[in-house]
């Protein structure tokens, strides 16, 4: 027999007040019913969702404030369930405004396990699935509560430390709860000098919140995530603090959409812990801020367009213009219009004067992209604006001055187009004031485990997700490819896997195909360590392309796709290796 509801203990027993307190942070309604379906306690965001005071709910029956189709789909208390239940059903708040909720109810048992009543959450917004296990009494439920939702919250002691650390927190901070448990926040997020963990203490000490807003936080792989922590104190039944609850959030996307809009980088959006990226990166903060001429050389997807935007957001002109002009992507015949604009009967169809794209990026930044592409009477044209910072627009009388700062970009090498005249040696000189060579991926190997971890959580950012884990298997996988694209073919690979995974674990078969037939194509090296790069050896070479057609059943257009080349060289390739179905 259930107890008398005048016996049922009371709210501050089942759910005290900090709890009650920390479910409105994370924006989660709670209320408990007694046996007679009496609602005896409700937080904030219940009384928000509700559009009701609380002395409009507490007392009143459920089935009065949890107003249309919930209670009539799935009542616990008709149900006679013991065991925790979630629906998804919608909310008629006091002015009939429906709300899709999540709703999850709980039994809520005393301490010698006698049904008392039950625990119901509501979030307004999509599943929560998973997040109750059970609801017992006392704070290890709610300790279960906190390790299943998608947001990383970690406790402290009255010391500051650790004495908690959910799924989440060990995602984004890269710790196992067993690195942390025990140990000081600072830990978490240090270093000290960043201001983060003082700011936690502070509100520790004081018994007070707070937050750190916008801070830099290293993970345990020596990542550097955006993040802003929140800290909340907790007390005892007596009141008195015993410790604090931290949250962060992690600020990946909004910095991102920051930059966006501000068109901006820096350099901690490029990853480089190679001793090559840590050179350039030496040089380049030293010449950013002045206004010297740059020249970026570097295969395709090295980064090279980002690295000119770092240097004018590091610039003193960051705050006007920066304008790109691709070189090889415009017809020769109006490629002096588009960079230099031309005047008033030009030619036919010029109706009125048009400022060029020097104009354009006066006071600013204007970057040459595939300089090496360049015609050759261009080339002299633009020698003068390298020399006087002026020029004639096409078809104009007068010459037109302007304030830029040149940063030129080629995927070509200067000096082999120099012997065979396809470019001016006095341009070239011009151009090579200070001269950055960006190395492919594949000679910068020990960048690629931070590069992967970075791409994968700005990716699950933009989706709103969590970064999924990746297998062992098709972290070697990754490491030990060349990509031919760089960076670009990098974040092309894991978007495709992050797709494919559906935000699980990614595992070899969410990588794309081609990228099976080639990873040994290096050779396997202690852990760790960048493996070098060496080409396959015929015999290496056969096995791979027999393995391949033997999978797809001797089918010429899928081994062919499978191994990421087109049918006439897999043709080409059987015929030398005297393969034949």
């Amino acid at each position: 027999m259930l107890p008398d509801p005048k016996n049922l203990p009371s709210s501050r027993t089942i759910l005290s007040d900090q709890w009650l307190g920390l479910l409105d942070l994370l924006k989660i309604g709670a209320f408990i019913i007694d046996r007679h379906r009496r609602i005896r306690a409700c937080n904030q965001c219940a009384q928000v969702l509700f559009g009701l005071d609380e002395a409009k709910i507490v007392g009143r029956d459920c089935r009065q404030v949890f107003r249309g189709a919930p209670c009539a789909t799935c009542c616990p208390y008709r149900e006679q369930s013991t065991e925790p239940q979630e629906l998804e059903v919608e909310l008629l708040d006091a002015e009939n405004h429906a709300h899709l909720v999540t709703r999850l109810t709980a039994p809520i048992y005393d301490e010698s396990e006698d049904l008392v009543g039950h625990l119901i959450l509501i979030q307004d917004r999509p599943s929560l699935a998973d997040l109750l296990k059970q609801v017992r009494y006392g704070e290890r439920s709610l300790k279960i509560i906190l390790d299943h939702l998608d947001l990383a919250i970690f406790t402290v002691n009255r010391g500051g430390h650790v004495t908690f650390f959910n799924d989440a927190s060990e995602s984004i901070t890269g710790y196992g709860r067993e690195q942390v448990l025990g140990k000081s926040g600072s830990l978490v997020l240090g270093p000290e000098e960043n201001g983060a963990w003082r700011t936690i203490e502070s509100c520790l000490a004081a018994g007070r919140s707070g937050t750190t807003g916008p801070t830099k936080m290293v993970t345990a792989q020596g990542d550097i995530v955006d993040v802003k922590a929140d800290f909340m104190p907790l007390t005892n039944d007596r009141e008195e603090l015993v410790g604090g609850l931290v949250t962060l959030h992690d600020l990946t996307l909004a910095r991102r959409l920051d930059e966006v809009q501000a068109d901006q980088a820096s350099f901690r959006t490029m990853i480089g812990r190679d001793p090559a990226m840590q050179k350039i990166f030496e040089m380049v903060e030293q010449v950013a801020p002045s206004d010297a001429t740059v020249l970026i050389e570097g295969a395709t997807g090295t980064g090279k367009d980002h690295l000119a935007r770092v240097i004018h957001a590091a610039s003193s002109r960051r705050d006007r213009c920066f304008v790109k002009v691709n070189c090889a992507a415009l017809p020769h015949d109006l490629l002096e219009s588009e960079m230099f604009g031309y005047a008033k009967g030009a030619f036919t169809g010029a109706v009125g004067d048009k400022p060029g794209r020097f104009q354009e990026a006066d006071g600013g930044t204007i970057l040459l992209d595939e300089i090496g592409d360049l015609p050759l009477p261009l080339q002299a044209k633009l020698l003068r604006v390298l020399e006087d910072r002026e020029f004639y627009p096409l078809g104009g009388r007068h010459t037109v001055k302007v304030d830029v700062r040149i940063i030129a970009a080629t995927n070509r090498n200067l000096e082999e187009l120099l012997g065979q005249r396809q470019f001016r040696e006095d341009l070239f000189y011009r151009l090579n004031v200070c001269r950055v060579q960006l190395p492919a991926l594949k000679d910068r190997r020990s960048d690629l485990p931070p590069m992967i971890r970075h791409v994968l959580r700005r990716l699950s950012a933009g989706r709103q997700g969590r970064p999924p884990e990746i297998s062992a298997e098709a972290m070697e996988m990754l490491l030990r490819y060349h990509y031919p694209g760089n960076v670009r073919e990098l974040e092309n690979i894991l978007e495709y896997a992050l797709l494919t995974c559906r935000g699980g674990e990614i595992r070899p078969d969410h990588i794309q195909g081609y990228v099976h037939s080639r990873t040994d194509w290096i050779e396997t090296c202690p852990a760790g360590q960048a493996p070098p790069l060496r080409k396959s050896s015929d015999h290496g070479e056969r096995r791979r392309i027999l393995e391949a057609l033997e999978r797809n059943q001797w089918r010429k257009k899928e081994t062919a796709q499978a191994l990421g080349i087109d049918r006439t060289t897999l043709w080409r390739k059987m015929k030398k290796y005297g393969l034949s179905s």
